[in-house]
């Protein structure tokens, strides 16, 4: 365990904010609600007083935050899914920060019942069902054999949703219930029931950051587990 002398340390990473993800990154929340992963990198700095992150003036894609992340010129990233593909390209610190269920929307009147993938990619045969671009959720729709249409953000896709341009989203719940409920759908959208894969996000690093650093981080994060912060801030965000 790092002691007080290496906390003090002086250690400076980069980073960046993800653009599109209100929920992990919300310019607009103001010092209440400005994202739960900027929230998440705070407590850490506050953790651990000399670590400190910069970059969080840069608002990119996810596309661009992988990108970044492959190329080493981020150093960490909060926060990421795993998956086969992204390990093969930077490393996770082992610390789950919050879990996302993957969830289905459709409209109200909509009578059809979707309990299975297969479900979803009969649906699919008739309207793409909506995912967000780039992400990790599409993959494992297209390995299912479900047709798909890749979305820029969650607000887009209820929205087209809502006018029936689509049938289906498939999505993160914590992203998708806040959006619902800001736009006032409730009305004209339900989530369904069936919990279709359970994830935790994780902080990502840059495949070739020093040890010393990827264990101050995992150390900081693991005092935010034992005292319950990292709990507190997905209860908040739900």
């Amino acid at each position: 365990m790092l002691g007080l002398a290496a906390q003090a340390q002086e250690l400076t990473l980069r980073t960046v904010q993800q653009a599109g993800s209100l929920v992990k990154y919300d310019p607009d929340g103001g010092s209440a609600r400005p994202g739960l992963c900027l929230e998440i990198l705070r407590a850490v700095e506050r953790t651990d007083p000399g670590l400190r992150f910069t970059g969080l003036d840069q608002a990119v894609p996810l596309k661009r935050v992988e990108r970044l992340l492959a190329d080493g010129l981020v150093d960490a990233f909060f926060c990421l899914l795993k998956s086969p593909e992204r390990e093969k390209q930077w490393r996770y610190a082992p610390v789950p920060l919050y879990s996302i269920r993957h969830v289905v929307v459709q409209r109200t009147d909509d009578p059809h019942h979707i309990d299975t993938l297969a479900d979803l990619a009969a649906l699919s045969q008739r309207k793409p069902v909506l995912v967000t671009r780039g992400t990790v959720l599409a993959r494992r729709l297209v390995a299912a054999n479900v047709q798909i249409a890749e979305v820029a953000s969650e607000r887009e896709m209820l929205q087209m949703l809502a006018l029936g341009r689509a049938d289906a989203i498939y999505g993160q719940d914590i992203n998708l219930q806040r959006h619902v409920a800001e736009n006032k759908l409730g009305d004209k959208l339900k989530i369904g029931r069936t919990v279709f894969n359970e994830e935790p996000q994780f902080l990502a690093i840059r495949s070739d950051l020093p040890a010393a650093y990827e264990e101050r981080l995992t150390q900081a994060l693991r005092k935010l587990e034992r005292d319950g912060t990292l709990r507190q801030l997905s209860e908040k965000y739900r």
